[in-house]
C-alpha cells in the first residue's frame, strides 16, 4: 500500500545522504564539464544535430555515474533494515522520486555548461528544455529500475551495462528525434505522438517497478 508520508521521508533521507556526500555530485558536475570542454577543443560550437546528439549522449552517461548508483551503494545490512521497516512499494517509489530529481538538476546543470561552451543553437528554449527535463526523467526511471535488479546480483557494473543499453539505446533515439524540432522552426508532424509515446514509456517503467520490485525485495 502506498504511503505518502513514508515515501517523502524516504526521500528526505535520501536528499540528506546525498548533501553530506557531496563528493558525488561534485564528481558528476567535472565529468560534465570536463567532457563538454573536450568537446569544445576538438569540435568548437558544433552544428545542430550534431549538438543534439552530444547533449543526449552525455546525458546517458550522467544518468549512469548519477542515477544507477542509488541501489548499489546500498549494503545488505542497510538492506535489511529498510526491508523491516518500510514495504517494497514504498521504498521503491522514492528511490524513482529522487533520482527522478537529482536527473533534473543534473539535466539543467549540462544544458548549462553547453550553453556556455557550445552555443546555444536552440530555436524554441522553452520547448527544448521541457523535452529535456522529461527525457532526464525518463533516463532517471529506467536506470533506477535497473539498477534495483543488478543490487541482486554478484557481477552489478557488468550487469547494468547488459540490461541497460539495448533497453536505453530506442529511448535515447526517440529523444534525440522528439528534441531536433526545438531546433526547427517547423513544427514536427506527429511530434505530440512521439511525446505520449515518452510519456507512455514512463508510465509503464514506474509500473513494472511497482510490481515487480516486491518480488526482488523478498530475495
Amino acid at each position: 500500500m502506498i504511503n505518502i508520508r513514508t515515501i517523502l521521508t524516504l526521500t528526505r533521507k535520501d536528499l540528506l545522504l546525498e548533501t553530506r556526500q557531496q563528493h558525488t555530485f561534485y564528481g558528476v558536475l567535472l565529468y560534465i564539464a570536463s567532457t563538454t570542454f573536450v568537446v569544445y577543443l576538438s569540435m568548437g560550437q558544433p552544428e545542430d544535430q550534431v549538438w543534439n546528439g552530444l547533449f543526449w549522449v552525455l546525458q546517458l552517461f550522467v544518468c549512469i555515474n548519477a542515477v544507477a548508483k542509488s541501489f548499489l551503494q546500498d549494503s545488505k545490512s542497510r538492506m535489511l533494515y529498510f526491508y523491516s521497516i518500510v514495504s517494497p512499494s514504498n521504498f521503491i517509489l522514492s528511490k524513482l522520486i529522487f533520482n527522478g530529481l537529482l536527473m533534473l538538476l543534473m539535466n539543467v546543470l549540462s544544458w548549462a555548461v553547453f550553453a556556455l561552451l557550445l552555443g546555444n543553437p536552440v530555436n524554441n528554449l522553452g520547448e527544448f528544455l521541457g523535452i529535456s527535463l522529461l527525457g532526464g526523467l525518463s533516463l532517471s526511471l529506467v536506470f533506477t529500475f535497473l539498477a534495483a535488479i543488478a543490487a541482486k546480483a554478484q557481477q552489478q557494473a557488468a550487469l547494468m551495462a547488459i540490461m541497460g543499453f539495448p533497453i536505453i539505446i530506442p529511448q535515447l533515439l526517440l529523444l534525440m528525434k522528439i528534441s531536433a524540432a526545438a531546433f526547427s522552426p517547423v513544427v514536427q508532424e506527429g511530434w505530440w505522438n512521439m511525446v505520449f509515446m515518452l510519456v507512455g514509456l514512463d508510465i509503464m517503467i514506474i509500473a513494472l517497478a511497482y510490481i515487480l520490485f516486491p518480488f526482488l525485495w523478498k530475495d
